[in-house]
């Protein structure tokens, strides 16, 4: 039983850091294309960040602009 409980706390602790990373990955990399798409990427990055983790991200990916055309300054 013991033994159960363990490799179940060993595979939540790395689940959750898996999590914890694609959480991460995916704030960062929608700053990204947001800037490459001349979108504000300070604004994308808190919306994917403060939304429900995936609802923000498939947001982003649902409203982006196709173009990649990098925006002038």
């Amino acid at each position: 039983m013991e033994e159960t409980l363990l490799g179940f706390g060993i595979f939540g602790l790395i689940l959750g850091l898996v999590v914890l990373v694609l959480y991460f990955w995916s704030i960062i990399w929608s700053y990204k294309d947001a800037e490459r798409r001349g979108k504000p990427g300070w604004l994308v990055a808190i919306v994917v960040a403060f939304l429900a983790w995936p609802v923000g991200l498939l947001l982003w990916l649902l409203i982006r602009p196709s173009d990649t055309t990098p925006y002038q300054r």
